[in-house]
């Protein structure tokens, strides 16, 4: 076995693979750039090498570097990840070359099977049903509106290169057409070092569903079940499963059949994922193979027992898989929620800044075990895991020069039901201030009636939040709850501000027990009736909930049993009452007396700053180009410029018709959050 290994890679998946080569008695190595130089995995391994800048394309993906540091530190083996060098086929040559194994597949099963274009003619070659398309290379945006017009619209136009979302639109006409091949060959060329663009036709109403395959160098090749991945922004996972909702036991073996035919076609070695689109009918077809670790991967983890790492790591030494494909048993249910430095309220445009507060939920194990490839029992009933892969802490500085995503937020249970409730609490026992953060949309999800039954696709952010994410309207039932939590807190509050000021000795009768709770623009009166295990809260209807909690002012999260059931509450303080975050709703919270309430009806209400005739800027970036100038008139949907952040391009577009009257910023400028691009007559 390997006795040293470097990790080309970055952020929460350095520090996945640091985890399991710990556990296997391996050392480590860690890259970092400029930007890195204070990152979790940088931390964590036990030797650090820098390799140069902040930006990907003068650091991370610089082979020439990597290999430097391989070669300063005697690594025997390196692990790529995902994205970066992950499937760079001139990598692998080169490690081959130095002799240092690869943790991943043989140089021509990336090349076989990494390239897109490559790998659907191979797929179409061994039989497999594929989307329609153009595999060709496609020279520049008028032939791309000819072949997008061949195929028929909608299409979808990739980075033969890509992953991870990059370098991928939807194009619905030919002016979107135009405009997406010439962001996504950026796009790629930024990301990947390779601007080659190929376009399929788009599949409507479709489900995204994966299957992971994992082969020795032995001619041995099993799958280890799929994943349900259909809720995506802007082509995007966001939340994962396994196994899927959707499929039926005939399906997934057929799928997970033809998923590892596919790899043994190409001389498959490693942990690989083949990629489907299933329609309505259970109908599926081939996507793209994935010759990598892929970020959901911890799902099937959870579901399986199987520690994926560790066996890419024994391919790589040369071992025999532990298990064959009757062994592989499928265990309970997993849910993967990516937390992503993305404002939900501003379209899921990228965030950065300092974690001022990042404090993930407990992690707690549990779940199928697997020991020297043979199942270990089965989970205890009422048994729960949560598993937050992360390369975060708390300080640390979110870049705009990465991807992103900065923690896999993991939950399992026995039955899917049990896993969603479990990802709840979750959610709202996890933290983050500081930045922007995509919590409250995910934790939306979780409440709602479309994933809640499984009845998905991957059009259900665009279907189910056409106008954007606006935030959560509770039902009245949960408002009710908070409401009585937050009068039940309030009173403690002022315990603790009457002891504090010395008022009176027996401070407890001095506070009320009557109070006005206001919250999502509903009022309820309430009367709390305390004892020293909690609070009865009567509300004015004659309903009564009882609220018991060890909350203590300044807590910023508060764990309370409401007449017998589980409520996470993220609290803030706020004058007369709370901010309080809960189940994707942020609210806040007035507690007031009656005579408090009836004065603040009187109030007048202060409103925002008019900014309709001004561009802001979405989100910190660069600006790529500017398309108008001063005194030009535009239409709707007329792009003003564009805007990077992220490895992400940005085209921004007029709201309605105007006249551009001063323009702020051009090409090359670096913009923060709300400055003015542009204004309008």
């Amino acid at each position: 076995m390997f006795d040293k290994i470097l990790i080309a890679n970055r952020g929460e998946i350095a520090c996945r693979v640091i985890k399991t080569a710990r556990k296997m008695g391996i050392k480590t190595v860690a890259i970092y750039s400029d930007a890195d130089k204070q990152a979790l995995h940088v931390q964590m391994a036990d030797e650090a090498v820098h390799i140069g800048p902040p930006p990907a394309n003068q650091s991370y993906i610089v082979i020439d570097k990597v290999m430097e540091a391989i070669r300063a530190t005697g690594a025997q083996a390196v692990h790529p990840g995902y994205g970066f060098l992950s499937e760079n086929a001139k990598f692998a040559e080169a490690l081959e070359a130095e002799g240092v194994a690869f943790v991943g597949p043989p140089v021509g099963a990336i090349e076989s099977m990494g390239d897109k274009i490559t790998s659907k003619k191979i797929a179409q070659e061994a039989g497999v049903s594929t989307v329609p398309g153009y595999m060709g290379l496609i020279e520049d945006a008028d032939e791309a509106v000819r072949i997008s017009n061949d195929i028929g619209y909608p299409v979808m136009i990739k980075a033969s290169a890509g992953g991870g979302g990059k370098g991928m639109r939807i194009a619905w006409n030919d002016e979107e057409a135009r405009e997406g091949f010439q962001s996504s060959k950026n796009e790629a060329a930024n990301s990947f070092g390779d601007d080659r663009i190929f376009i399929e036709k788009f599949v409507t109403q479709p489900r995204h569903i994966e299957i992971q395959v994992l082969c020795d160098k032995h001619g041995n090749g099993i799958y280890l079940g799929e994943r349900e991945c259909s809720i995506q922004r802007r082509n995007q996972k966001v939340v994962e499963e396994a196994p899927s909702p959707f499929l039926d036991e005939e399906t997934r073996k057929a799928m997970g059949e033809q998923a590892v035919a596919l790899a043994k076609a190409v001389g498959y070695s490693s942990a690989g994922t083949v990629e489907f689109i299933v329609d309505g009918d259970k109908n599926f077809y081939f996507l793209e193979m994935n010759t990598r670790l892929q970020v959901e991967h911890p799902v099937t983890e959870l579901i399986t027992g199987v520690d994926l790492v560790e066996q890419m790591i024994r391919v790589a030494d040369g071992g025999e898989l532990p298990l064959r494909q009757e062994d592989v048993k499928l265990t309970g249910w997993a849910i993967e929620n990516r937390l992503y430095a993305e404002d939900p309220y501003r379209n899921f445009l990228p965030s950065i800044g300092r974690l001022t507060r990042y404090r993930p939920p407990a992690e707690v194990a549990s779940g199928p075990m697997l020991e020297n490839g043979t199942w270990h029992g089965d989970a205890p009933t009422g048994a729960t895991a949560v598993r937050n892969d992360t390369g975060v802490y708390e300080g640390g500085e979110i870049s705009m020069y990465y991807d992103p995503m900065i923690a896999k937020l993991c939950t399992w249970a026995p039955t899917r039901g049990e896993a969603i409730e479990a990802m709840r609490v979750a959610l709202d026992s996890f933290e983050v201030e500081g930045i922007g953060h995509n919590l409250p949309f995910v934790a939306a999800v979780m409440d709602h009636e479309k994933f809640v039954s499984g009845d998905m696709t991957t059009a259900f952010i665009a279907e189910e939040y056409p106008d954007g994410f606006e935030g959560v309207e509770l039902p009245e039932a949960d408002l009710r709850k908070i409401a009585a939590s937050c009068a039940a807190m309030h009173r403690v509050a002022e315990i603790r501000r009457t002891r504090v000021s010395g008022r009176m000795d027996n401070h407890e009768r001095k506070v009320g027990t009557d109070w006005v709770v206001n919250l999502q623009g509903q009022s309820f009166s309430v009367v709390t009736d305390a004892d020293r295990e909690g609070a009865t809260v009567r509300f004015d209807d004659g309903t009564e909930l009882r609220v018991a909690s060890d909350w203590t002012p300044g807590d910023q999260l508060a764990t309370l049993d409401v007449s017998g059931e589980t409520l996470v509450l993220k609290v803030g303080k706020v004058t007369q009452g709370f901010r309080v975050r809960s189940r994707g709703a942020d609210l806040t919270v007035k507690v007031r007396t009656p005579r408090q309430a009836e004065l603040a009806e009187l109030m007048p209400e202060k409103l925002p700053p008019d900014t309709s005739k001004m561009l802001l800027c979405p989100m910190p970036g660069l600006i790529v180009k500017v398309d108008v100038e001063v005194g030009q008139e535009v239409q709707e949907g007329q792009a003003l410029c564009t805007v990077e952040a992220m490895k992400m391009e940005n085209i921004l577009r007029a709201e309605k018709k105007g006249v551009v009257s001063k323009i702020n910023a051009g090409a090359g400028d670096s913009l923060a959050v709300d400055d003015v691009i542009m204004e309008f007559e």
